[in-house]
């Protein structure tokens, strides 16, 4: 992602919908000292997490603010490149967030991000994401609102970045299989840190979470082997141009 952003010394980075800020600091470290990276998310304890992270690495480049990737605080063409890692999948309204983001960006810029691609080739998080919808009595969703794999199918991506206005648009397929010690320690991990399933399982009693979380953990156990677990995962890392 940050190759594909042509993140480089001195540049000045937007992380879009940031997180934990992990790709925030190698962001910074590629800028360095010279660069800034200011990573920006809804949730303002997971940027509090973030900001201790940077500092904790003594990265005194790197800033955090609560900000909607909707609708960015922001002066038009204020930095060089932006990313995003696993957050535009999220969006409500994923066009107005592209939008956003290629207005502060300048002339010439790059935008990168990382998405899951599709139901089949994600078994660790769409064999959770049917059981729980089975067991909430959940219906699919309808085309166009955010889901984990709602840029993942054949040109999604693409044609997202082009009805936004950038250009130059290239998909990269990565295969990156999660590695963890059993498939309890992956729903251990979903459980966690995945938003999307806690608000799936909102209005869901805790005898069904209790039931899903089994169910789960059985069916993820077939990718259990001498290694641990292994999840087949696919990510599509996007990148256009302004």
């Amino acid at each position: 992602m940050l190759e594909m952003a042509g993140i480089s010394e001195g540049m000045r980075v937007l992380d879009v919908a940031a997180g934990a800020g992990g790709q925030t600091q190698k962001a910074g470290r590629r800028v360095g000292p010279k660069g800034a990276v200011l990573a920006t998310d809804i949730s303002s304890n997971i940027l509090e997490l973030a900001a201790q992270e940077a500092r904790a690495a003594g990265l005194a480049n790197v800033a955090t603010r609560v900000m909607d990737g909707e609708n960015l605080e922001i002066g038009d063409e204020s930095f060089d490149a932006i990313i995003s890692r696993v957050g535009l999948i999220y969006f409500p309204d994923q066009q107005r967030a592209l939008r956003e983001s290629r207005r502060v960006l300048r002339d010439g810029g790059w935008m990168s991000a990382v998405v899951y691609s599709t139901p089949q080739r994600n078994p660790f998080f769409s064999i959770p994401v049917s059981i729980i919808r089975r067991i909430a009595g959940l219906s699919p969703p309808a085309p166009g609102l955010p889901r984990p794999f709602s840029l993942g199918g054949d040109g999604a991506l693409e044609e997202a970045y082009r009805n936004a206005g950038f250009r130059e648009v290239k998909v990269r397929a990565v295969d990156a299989a999660l590695r963890l010690p059993s498939a309890a320690e992956c729903v251990r991990f979903e459980r966690e840190s995945f938003g999307a399933l806690h608000a799936m399982l909102a209005d869901v009693s805790q005898a069904d979470r209790e039931r899903a979380r089994r169910e789960i953990e059985a069916e993820l156990r077939q990718f259990e082997g001498r290694e641990g677990f292994v999840g087949p995962c696919q990510l599509l890392i996007g990148a256009a141009r302004k």
